[in-house]
């Protein structure tokens, strides 16, 4: 019954306009991991696209296999964990080489099929991560001709620390990754994330590669969002009681009701993806007020307190995700950050998707 399911609304047109804001300051991809940030990497890659996206960055193989399915021939789909030649079976996904065993295995293979292939060579400035580490670097400086057979698209690296500008990690990036490009072969470079592209002009390159902005998180912790926000999440509830004072609810008894309450159980939990850290931390909306949540958060429901507000009624909706509660804010309470809650939003509930 469609009537007890919680509905995720996302709001397309707010993914677009947002990748439209940061498009014009600078050439900007669309970055669709984690099935588009948890929203659906097939409407958001189509909303993107028609916006003017032409260039998108998935994580795996099966991610850029499935986008490509969906914006069809044409734009540029990365995939950033890279993968072997000739795996992305005829998808035309371009690989980031995030080491000289990548760059050997693609230079092979551009031998044998006597033509160049499209590479996005990935150089670590900072993150001890992914990407050629100094040795390596130092050996491709030298001997540009391990490169050769590549179509070098980009040259990109990745920031550790974009979301705190003073971090002196930053500057020390942008340095070593200019310092990288000028000993490689001429390439365009791709740099800041969406963090970083609030950095200034030493972190502007030929192709940013937001995400996390894309989709409505701030990037600019500690100042006012400048992204729409795109998400809402609404669920039912299915059953309202009074309690009396010293009633305990919920698994563990970790909340006992210091008055007489009234608690709505709701239809949501952490198998949708609604952190159990939430639990006694978090808040819903309800006719427009906050309700806080009380005990703990368990698989499939939750409760809230809804004493202070006037009675709801079985199948009247809580606001898990609105106006005046962003995933940053549900972040914050569970000491998380809005990209896990983001991309744990669970498959059952029902998705609702507002136009481009």
């Amino acid at each position: 019954m469609t009537g007890i399911e919680a509905v995720l609304t996302v709001d397309l047109g707010a993914i677009a306009a947002n990748w439209r804001q940061l498009a014009a300051a600078g050439p900007v991809a669309g970055v669709v991991k984690a099935d588009g940030y948890g929203l659906g990497t097939a409407p958001v890659g189509r909303a993107l696209l028609a916006a003017g996206c032409r260039h998108f960055f998935v994580a795996h193989l099966s991610e850029g296999v499935a986008l490509r399915a969906a914006i069809g021939a044409g734009p540029m789909i990365a995939v950033l964990n890279g993968f072997p030649p000739g795996a992305d079976d005829g998808a035309g996904l371009v690989p980031v080489l995030n080491g000289l065993p990548d760059v050997a295995a693609w230079t092979a293979a551009a031998r044998a099929a006597e033509r160049a292939l499209p590479a996005i060579l990935h150089v670590d400035t900072g993150m001890a991560r992914l990407g050629l580490d100094a040795g390596e670097l130092e050996r491709v400086a030298e001997d540009h001709g391990l490169l050769a057979g590549l179509d070098l698209r980009y040259v990109m690296t990745h920031l550790a620390c974009a979301d705190a500008p003073e971090h002196p990690l930053n500057a020390d990036q942008a340095r070593r990754f200019a310092a990288a490009c000028a000993r490689l072969p001429p390439a365009p470079r791709s740099f800041a994330n969406s963090s970083g592209l609030f950095l200034g002009p030493d972190f502007a390159s030929d192709l940013g590669r937001p995400g996390c902005a894309l989709y409505g998180i701030n990037p600019t912790p500690g100042r006012p969002n400048p992204m729409r926000q795109a998400v809402g999440l609404e669920a039912p509830i299915l059953q309202v009681r009074e309690i009396a004072a010293g009633t305990p609810v919920g698994y563990g008894a970790s909340w006992t009701a210091p008055r007489p309450s009234r608690i709505a159980t709701v239809a949501a939990g952490y198998a949708d993806g609604y952190l159990r850290a939430l639990s006694g931390r978090a808040t819903g909306i309800l006719a427009g007020r906050p309700v806080p949540l009380v005990g703990r958060v368990s698989m499939d429901l939750i409760t809230f307190d809804v004493t202070d507000v006037p009675p709801p009624a079985p199948g009247d909706r809580i606001g898990l995700i609105g106006p005046g509660l962003t995933p940053d804010d549900l972040a914050t309470a569970a000491g998380t950050i809005g990209y896990e809650i983001l991309t744990s939003l669970g498959a059952r509930y029902r998705r609702e998707y507002r136009g481009a």
